[in-house]
């Protein structure tokens, strides 16, 4: 069963209605994923990429960066996107190191542009190895089922068809032209709630920038409820996880509308929270950490 994730049109409407005094009424409440006692992925763990769509080599670029940013063995400048992935090893099963595996581009859109989630299982399945996670990247012309309606990115498993084992996939869209609204928020003005000035992308690219925050939200998922009986709260047919529990938060003082306190690039008023590999500099969501209870934030 895929797991889904979105800034929601139901936590967009409800920025309309709540007050920044609010935000300490909604910390009050107990944050508590509860493990299921089920398998995570821990350990070595290759990262297979599907390019559906056309990406120019800057965008792929800016996302396989980030990916290879999300390992201890690059140093970058603090705080790290590396240390932001390092509060994964609190979930039970110690640490989970991730590398860039292959790399698939489906740049003539072999299934069309309008895809359904059968379609980014068959075009995960392309890439599948031993222990690996594959990720379907989907171009700014690419309607998937679900997209900007419920979802701005998946995850879940599936078997393989030579036998019962099975294999986690995810999915990510670029919203750039589609749904920036709810997809790539801060980096566009949301459709519903408080018209707040957006935040500059740091990669100057929202559509991309925007991709990140949602490819960062369905692989902390993915490594902490693979199968649907890992680390969530609430029912198992839609569950909050690592990051969609911590939804909307990137600084300390978050509060519904508000991204919170964040670092700004003084030349380009870029806006951003983690170093990554190449100079690159990225803005992540908030990770639950098992150890405090808490929405961890890096800034």
């Amino acid at each position: 069963m895929a797991c889904n994730y979105t800034f929601a049109i139901l936590f967009f409407f409800l920025l309309a209605i709540f007050k920044p005094t609010a935000a300490a009424l909604v910390q009050e409440q107990p944050l508590i994923l509860k493990y299921h006692n089920g398998a995570l992925l821990k350990g070595n763990i290759t990262i297979n990429l599907v390019w559906y769509g056309t990406f120019t080599p800057t965008q792929r670029s800016i996302i396989v960066d980030y990916l290879n940013s999300l390992s201890s063995g690059h140093r970058s400048p603090p705080p790290s996107a590396a240390s932001w992935w390092r509060t994964t090893e609190n979930y039970h099963g110690g640490a989970s190191t991730v590398v860039v595996g292959k790399q698939i581009l489906d740049e003539k859109y072999s299934l069309g542009k309008s895809l359904k989630t059968s379609h980014i299982i068959f075009l995960a399945s392309k890439a599948n190895t031993l222990r690996s996670v594959n990720v379907v990247l989907t171009a700014k012309d690419v309607a998937v089922e679900g997209f900007c309606m419920s979802r701005c990115g998946t995850h879940g498993s599936t078997r393989m068809k030579t036998g019962s084992t099975r294999f986690a996939y995810a999915w990510v869209g670029n919203s750039e032209s589609l749904c920036p609204g709810q997809c790539a928020w801060p980096f566009h003005q949301p459709i519903y709630g408080p018209q707040t000035p957006p935040l500059v992308a740091p990669n100057g690219d929202v559509g991309v920038d925007g991709m990140i925050i949602n490819l960062a939200t369905v692989l902390a998922g993915t490594v902490t409820n693979p199968y649907n009986n890992g680390y969530f709260q609430g029912p198992a047919t839609a569950p909050l996880e690592a990051v969609s529990a911590c939804t909307g938060v990137f600084g300390s003082g978050a509060y519904p509308g508000y991204p919170g306190k964040v670092l700004v690039d003084k030349s380009s008023g870029a806006s951003y929270n983690v170093h990554g590999v190449n100079g690159r500099r990225y803005l992540v969501p908030a990770m639950w950490d098992p150890k405090t209870s808490t929405c961890r934030t890096m800034v």
